[in-house]
C-alpha cells in the first residue's frame, strides 16, 4: 500500500511535471519593436509544435490604457497549446489620432506575415482577437485595412462597434475619434464597424459576450457587426454567454471559461485554410458572383462550390460585387471598387471574369463604344494570370432593364474579339444556359442553387481544362 505522504509526494511531482509540459508549450518569447522610438511594442509567443495559424492580440482598455494581462498575454499559454503562433499588439493610444493604433496593428500584421516562413506560419492563416475597445480597433483592421495586412479572420471579445457615444462606451468613442471627429457623422458612420462590413471581402469572424454586459451594450454593438456580417453574407458565429459582464478576457475567473475555449477552439479548428502553394483563382463579376439571392453566399454561391469542386489544390476568392460594370462610365464601375484592388492584391494566378450583364442596361449601354477598352484595361491589370472570360447567362427577362439583345448582338461579340486578341479561354454561359430558365430565380437573370451548382461545373472543367 503506498502511504499517504508517498502518495502527496507523487501528486506533487505530476503537477510539476504537468506544469513543466505546459510551460514547454512555448518555444520561444521575444519583443520587437513597432515603431522606431519603440512606443509601440509586440510581444511574440511562438510554439514548440506550430499548426501554422497565427493570432495577433489587440488589447481593450477603452483607448486610453491597455488591458494587456488578461485581455493579452495570459491567452499566450493556452494558443501555444494550440500550435497557434501569438503576438500581443502594445499599441499607441490614439488620444484622437485613431491613425496610431491603426498603423501599430497593421505593422503587427505585417511583421508575421512577412516572417510567416521563419516563425512556422502560414501567411494565409494569420488573425486578429480583440478585447473591448481592442475588438472595435479588431473590427477596423477587418474593415478598413489594406488586402495585404487585412487579417484572414477575426475574433472578438465583447467589441466595442459603434462610435455613437449613446449607444456604446463612450471613452472610447471619443479617444478613438477625438471631439471633433464625433461631430463628424460620415466619420462616425464610418468607424462604426458594422457599415463597413463587404461581402466577401471582410474576414470570418467569432464575436464572444456575455448577455449582461454593462459597458458595453452587446444589442448596439456585438450584435449589429453579426447582423451586418450575416446580412452581407458573410461567415461569422456569435457565442452569448448568460453572465460575466465585461472584460472577462482569458481571466479564469470567467464562470464560462472552460466552455469559451472549448468553443473558441472548435471555432479555430473549424476554419478551413488555404493550402500552401495552391493554386490561386478570383471569381470578378456582378451580383452572379456576388452571390444575390442566395442565403450565406459565401457558402452557397458559385465561387464557394467551385472551391469544393476544385479542392485543396485550389484557392478561390469571391470578388463580385452587386450591380457593377465592367464599362467605366456606367453607373457603378466594377473597376472604382476596394474589390477590384483586391482581387489584384490576390496575385492569382487564374482569373475568371463574368461582367457585362448590367452594361447592357440602357444608361449603361449608351457608353457601349467603350466597353472594349475597358475590357482590354481590365485583361492588361491582370496579367500574366490565366483568365476565362465568361459570356453573360441569358437574360431570361427585362429586369432592371437587363437587355438580352445587347448582350448577344454587342457584349458577346467583344468579349469573343477581344479574348482572341489576347489568347483568353472563353466560357460561353450564354449558350450552356440556353433554354435552363429553372436555373435562374423568379427573376429571369440570377443564377438559383442549382443554377450555382450548374456554373461551377461548368468553370471548374474549364480550368482544368488547360
Amino acid at each position: 500500500m503506498i502511504s499517504t505522504i508517498r502518495m502527496k509526494k507523487l501528486c506533487l511531482f505530476g503537477l510539476l511535471l504537468l506544469g513543466i509540459s505546459a510551460q514547454a508549450q512555448t518555444a520561444r518569447t521575444f519583443t520587437l519593436d513597432l515603431t522606431a522610438d519603440g512606443q509601440a511594442q509586440m510581444v511574440c509567443f511562438l510554439p514548440e509544435s506550430p499548426s501554422g495559424k497565427a493570432v495577433v492580440g489587440v488589447p481593450g482598455g477603452g483607448y486610453s490604457m491597455l488591458s494587456n494581462t488578461h485581455e493579452g498575454t495570459l491567452a499566450a499559454e493556452w494558443m501555444n497549446q494550440q500550435g497557434i503562433a501569438y503576438f500581443v499588439v502594445n499599441y499607441r493610444l490614439p488620444q484622437g489620432d485613431r491613425t496610431k493604433p491603426m498603423g501599430d496593428v497593421m505593422q503587427g500584421i505585417r511583421i508575421v506575415r512577412d516572417s510567416a516562413q521563419v516563425w512556422g506560419i502560414n501567411p494565409h492563416d494569420v488573425g486578429i482577437m480583440g478585447f473591448s475597445a481592442g475588438g472595435h480597433l479588431s473590427s477596423v483592421i477587418s474593415t478598413h485595412a489594406p488586402f495585404d495586412v487585412r487579417p484572414d479572420f477575426s475574433i472578438l471579445f465583447y467589441p466595442v462597434i459603434s462610435m455613437v457615444p449613446e449607444v456604446s462606451h463612450k471613452w472610447s468613442c471619443l479617444n478613438f475619434l477625438g471631439e471633433e471627429g464625433l461631430k463628424d457623422p460620415e466619420l462616425v458612420r464610418d468607424f462604426s464597424t458594422m457599415n463597413a462590413v463587404r461581402s466577401h471581402l471582410t474576414p470570418p469572424a467569432l464575436i464572444i459576450s456575455a448577455s449582461d454586459d454593462r459597458l458595453v451594450p452587446f444589442v448596439t454593438n456585438g450584435l449589429e457587426y453579426y447582423k451586418a456580417m450575416r446580412n452581407a453574407g458573410n461567415d461569422c458565429a456569435m457565442y452569448v454567454y448568460p453572465t460575466g459582464d465585461h472584460g472577462f478576457g482569458f481571466g479564469h475567473w470567467f464562470k464560462y471559461h472552460d466552455q469559451l475555449l472549448t468553443d473558441l477552439g472548435n471555432w479555430l479548428k473549424d476554419r478551413q485554410t488555404p493550402k500552401p502553394g495552391a493554386i490561386r483563382v478570383a471569381c470578378i463579376g456582378n451580383s452572379i458572383t456576388d452571390g444575390h439571392g442566395i442565403d450565406m453566399r459565401t457558402a452557397y454561391g458559385y465561387p464557394a462550390l467551385l472551391q469544393k469542386k476544385l479542392g485543396d489544390d485550389y484557392w478561390v476568392k469571391n470578388f463580385g460585387v452587386s450591380s457593377r460594370t465592367l464599362l467605366n462610365k456606367g453607373d457603378f464601375p466594377y473597376m472604382n471598387e476596394v474589390a477590384w484592388q483586391d482581387a489584384q492584391a490576390f496575385k492569382p494566378d487564374v482569373v475568371v471574369i463574368k461582367l457585362g450583364t448590367n452594361d447592357s442596361k440602357p444608361q449603361n449601354w449608351q457608353f457601349g463604344s467603350e466597353f472594349r477598352q475597358d475590357l482590354e484595361q481590365m485583361v492588361k491589370a491582370l496579367s500574366p494570370a490565366r483568365i476565362l472570360l465568361c459570356t453573360p447567362i441569358p437574360a431570361f427577362k427585362p429586369s432592371w432593364d437587363i437587355s438580352d439583345s445587347v448582350i448577344t448582338q454587342s457584349i458577346i461579340p467583344i468579349q469573343k474579339e477581344v479574348a482572341k486578341k489576347y489568347k483568353l479561354q472563353v466560357v460561353d454561359l450564354h449558350s450552356l444556359f440556353a433554354g435552363a430558365e429553372d436555373l435562374l430565380l423568379d427573376d429571369g437573370i440570377h443564377p438559383n442553387g442549382k443554377g450555382c451548382e450548374r456554373m461551377a461545373e461548368i468553370i471548374s472543367e474549364q480550368i482544368k481544362n488547360k
